[in-house]
């Protein structure tokens, strides 16, 4: 079996594969260090609650954001499951090509994200990734990477009102049922939802406009990306598995060489 992680800048997400199938997933945090002993631990007692032994996983892959973390998330992999994983990075094979002036400067989210709505969905594609940012890049019909935008995610939006404001409080972030709000919490929730909003749909359609590729599909992911897509004609497709399944087939590739 394959596990599939996903290290972003507040959780890490796993997904175990069985062949092309995603049997489980969960997550935790990363705002907490960890050591080696303790990220192999958590992760196989983890497994076990989702009814798999640390043995039946065979190989792993990961994407990540924080390279602070990964000497000793990667050792508990190695120490815990026996598999030394692979890191998506410069000279992995992905299936799609990256068509910009600095490759290496693309997060590996972000390349992950890009394989797994090209591998799914065709191209020419448009991703957007409600993440700690928000990331809006797009895929040529043929398959090449072209960049695209990276904007503060909404909880960033929303902690710096809290954090750098004397009267504004920590707030649930939802759609308010009006953008004219009569009070202070749903003010807030109408500027962080309608400026996502407004900024999503402006975003996809100026990138649409100048790539000239207006029938191009739009797909996002994310954990606050539901709630905007369910709010737009825009976005066409809503995968909250994107990234692990992206990370599933760039594994694929590697198996093929």
């Amino acid at each position: 079996m394959l596990l599939a992680v996903d290290v972003g800048n507040t959780d890490i997400t796993f997904g175990v594969f069985c062949g092309a199938e995603l049997a489980a997933r969960f997550r935790f945090t990363v705002k907490v260090p960890r050591t080696s002993d303790e990220y192999g631990e958590l992760l196989c007692n983890i497994l076990v609650q989702k009814g798999y032994k640390p043995s039946d996983i065979t190989e792993v892959i990961i994407a990540s954001v924080v390279p602070k973390m990964m000497y000793s998330f990667t050792s508990g992999i190695i120490k815990y499951l026996g598999c030394h994983p692979i890191i998506v990075g410069a000279g992995i094979k992905t299936g799609i090509r990256i068509d910009t002036s600095e490759p290496r400067q693309i997060g590996a989210d972000r390349i992950v994200d890009a394989v797994g709505a090209y591998g799914q969905y065709g191209g020419p594609i448009i991703v957007v990734d409600y993440g700690t940012a928000t990331t809006y890049d797009y895929v040529t019909k043929d398959g090449a990477f072209q960049g695209g935008v990276i904007s503060p995610g909404i909880r960033i939006s929303a902690d710096a009102l809290c954090n750098n404001t004397a009267n504004l409080p920590e707030i649930e972030i939802k759609c308010p049922g009006s953008i004219i709000a009569k009070e202070t919490i749903s003010s807030m929730q109408a500027g962080l939802f309608y400026g996502t909003l407004g900024q999503t749909e402006y975003i996809i359609r100026r990138i649409k406009e100048e790539a000239g590729i207006r029938e191009a599909r739009v797909v996002a992911t994310g954990g606050l990306g539901k709630i905007i897509s369910e709010s737009t004609d825009e976005i066409d497709i809503y995968d909250a598995d994107l990234t692990l399944k992206g990370l599933q087939l760039i594994y694929g590739k590697q198996r093929k060489v």
